[in-house]
């Protein structure tokens, strides 16, 4: 069941980049993601309403409240990364970075809480270090690489906490609920990101903010928020494995891969595509693997 979860959270992920990728181009990215943490915060807002006025939440002591903020910035600051670097690289570049993010987990997975992986599971992750060696390659091929992209850098920091998320809810969802974890993060996210916009408009007042309304901002939080949920059910599930539920949400590149190349027309087609190939048997070996 959590790899079904976790395979629905995959293409809601993949439609969120999508619809974030439509949202800040030539547009204020900064004022794009503090309304995707409004719209974020007001879809949750029923949770804690309603938790709160029952008295029934598993988050209560200024402790428990403080881990969640803690959720919230590290989110925060992969989001602010992410959010620039999507708009400014090609989305079959930035996509399979992202698909990084197993990797990373991997290692903290195995180190922090001790999982270990099957034969199959181990082949899948083998083969994702070489799709990522792929990639790297073709992105150099197009002129971008870590000398010269600071958005390549911020798609990497990004893929870096997101990872450092993952981990973390993981031992979240030790003590408190999916529901809780992700309505409080949410509401904490839109504060913060509330101050921190208001204080860079106050330090660049004199610059030129260009911002204009698109019907895809409030659907970056929905398809959020439903991945979100899959997501935390996922991990609260009896045997599922961070590591590899991950690896799995990192399928969703496949929609944000099919529309940058059929919609936006980015270049070397096919050298991405059998990279995407080479990543989609690593995310097919781990699932059999899990089911094992």
């Amino acid at each position: 069941m959590w790899v079904a979860l976790a395979l629905i959270s995959a293409a809601c992920l993949g439609f969120y980049d999508v619809m974030k990728k439509l949202s800040v181009r030539d547009n204020d990215v900064l004022t794009v993601l503090m309304l995707n943490t409004v719209f974020g915060a007001l879809l949750m807002s029923p949770v804690l309403v309603g938790t709160m006025t029952a008295g029934d939440c598993s988050i209560m002591t200024a402790s428990d409240h403080a881990m969640i903020v803690v959720k919230s910035f590290i989110v925060l600051g992969s989001w602010i990364l992410g959010y620039f670097a999507i708009k400014h690289l090609p989305m079959t570049i930035q996509g399979p970075i992202n698909a990084s993010r197993p990797v990373m987990v991997l290692v903290g997975a195995v180190a922090i809480y001790g999982e270990h992986l099957n034969l199959l599971q181990w082949c899948g992750i083998s083969i994702g270090f070489f799709s990522l060696y792929m990639i790297s390659r073709i992105s150099a091929g197009e002129g971008i690489t870590l000398r010269n992209s600071r958005w390549l850098w911020m798609a990497v920091g990004a893929a870096v906490l997101g990872a450092a998320s993952a981990l973390y809810d993981k031992f979240l969802l030790r003590h408190f609920r999916p529901l809780d974890v992700q309505a409080w993060y949410s509401f904490y996210q839109c504060i913060i990101m509330s101050c921190a916009l208001a204080i860079v408009r106050k330090l660049s007042s004199s610059r030129p903010h260009r911002f204009s309304w698109r019907w895809t901002i409030p659907l970056i939080s929905v398809s959020l928020t439903v991945a979100d949920l899959a997501y935390f059910y996922s991990l609260s599930l009896e045997g599922a494995m961070i590591s590899i539920v991950s690896m799995i949400r990192r399928g969703s590149v496949v929609i944000p891969f099919i529309f940058g190349a059929v919609v936006l027309h980015e270049k070397n087609f096919k050298a991405k595509a059998a990279d995407l190939c080479i990543l989609l048997i690593s995310l097919g070996l781990l699932v059999l693997g899990s089911a094992l």
